[in-house]
């Protein structure tokens, strides 16, 4: 069901001042994200009528930006997305691993984000395998997907990255080998080689050149200020956190589907958008106490534009046995020695497993019928030229 207030509300009403405000501070990236945003199932970009087949009911749907940072086009990509994955679940428990960063790297994260946000894949990437290698853990090839999160509740720059990892590894004598009971990983030991391997990778991007600091952080362009705060960062605790395994494939679907194709805020959370902008949060520092935060339209915008990921950046990713170029082969063999183990039954075996509901046809409100496109209508193309919206 549609919201009433929507994200796109405010960005019509403040648009050209905050353009004008933040001129020299607005990228390319973030100027398409707006006027994609803005004009979402509009007639600017076009549409289609739909009539029901067996009345005279008919209406026009007005196409979408397909952007990934538009909160009205994330919901059919997602759907997509999970029932692809149906076919990747493994009758194992799954274990949920969040990975985050001081907020001292979240703010040079900031000015470097294509450079920082690499390091920070590469270095859970490294962690999780290099651990779940260790005979005295594991002992094999761990497979998990990474999903990467820049924001809090209330739309601050917080990058993070989800890991959804399934209970076990492959040896590399063949055999399946499961965790110990809702035990994945020491978490603590876990944390301390996440910030060991994730500095070492900030450091070798520094010495490389790869780093560019302004504002706040222009100090840390000489060697000896990044050195220092390199051995602060090294004193600090980094959180590694692991929620207990789920029950079941569509327990893990249904996790899932919160935190993949997600955007800094929903429309679902806005309460107003006329002179403030106020929106429901949650305080987890207080027991996820319920929170009403009003920003002024200016802020709002702005804390928005922050989790704009840089062009062609992949914010889902698959490692291990899981990676796209041997995910099947690989998941193929685990099944089959689940199996042959017969510690769980399978597909193969005549286990059924519930599909991931995809979307059905249209129905026509009036009399049940199917609404078949009958017409297309163009794109707006009078008036002043605006950029056009990513539909990547």
């Amino acid at each position: 069901m549609r919201s009433e207030l929507e994200v796109a509300d405010i960005f019509r009403r403040h648009d050209h001042a905050y353009r004008v405000a933040h001129d020299g501070h607005l990228g390319r990236v973030e100027r398409r994200v707006m006027s994609a945003i803005e004009l979402c199932r509009t007639a600017a970009l076009g549409g289609h009528v739909e009539a029901c087949e067996d009345c005279a009911h008919a209406r026009v749907s007005y196409n979408s930006c397909r952007n990934r940072h538009c909160p009205k086009c994330q919901s059919a990509m997602r759907e997509r997305w999970l029932a692809d994955r149906q076919a990747d679940l493994l009758p194992v428990p799954y274990f949920h691993v969040v990975f985050t960063v001081p907020a001292e790297v979240a703010e040079i994260a900031f000015h470097n984000k294509a450079v920082v946000y690499a390091i920070l894949f590469d270095a859970v990437a490294a962690t999780l395998k290099k651990f779940a290698a260790d005979p005295r853990h594991l002992g094999g090839e761990i497979g998990f997907l990474a999903i990467l999160h820049t924001w809090g509740q209330a739309l601050t720059h917080h990058p993070h990255i989800h890991c959804l990892v399934p209970g076990g590894v492959l040896s590399p004598e063949g055999r399946w080998l499961s965790c110990r009971p809702r035990f994945f990983l020491p978490i603590h030991v876990l944390s301390r080689l996440f910030r060991r391997l994730f500095l070492e990778r900030l450091q070798a991007a520094y010495a490389a050149g790869r780093l560019r600091f302004s504002g706040t952080l222009d100090g840390l362009g000489q060697a000896r200020a990044f050195t220092a705060a390199i051995r602060q960062l090294r004193r600090k605790n980094w959180i590694v956190y692991a929620k207990p395994p789920f029950g079941s494939p569509e327990q893990v679907l249904a996790y899932l589907g919160r935190y993949t194709h997600r955007v800094a805020i929903a429309n679902s959370r806005l309460v107003s958008a006329d002179e403030t902008s106020a929106f429901r949060w949650r305080d987890y520092r207080h027991g996820n106490a319920p929170r009403l935060m009003s920003l002024d339209p200016h802020e709002f915008i702005r804390r928005f534009l922050l989790h704009c990921l840089p062009e062609g950046f992949h914010p889902i990713r698959h490692y291990g046995f899981l990676a796209n170029g041997c995910r099947r082969t690989r998941l193929a063999i685990i099944r089959q020695l689940r199996v042959a183990m017969k510690l769980a039954p399978t597909a193969a075996a005549g286990e059924t497993t519930r599909p991931f509901p995809r979307f059905d046809p249209t129905v026509c409100p009036c009399c049940g019928g199917i609404l078949r496109i009958t017409a297309n209508l163009s794109r707006w193309r009078t008036g002043p030229s605006r950029p056009q919206p990513d539909t990547s």
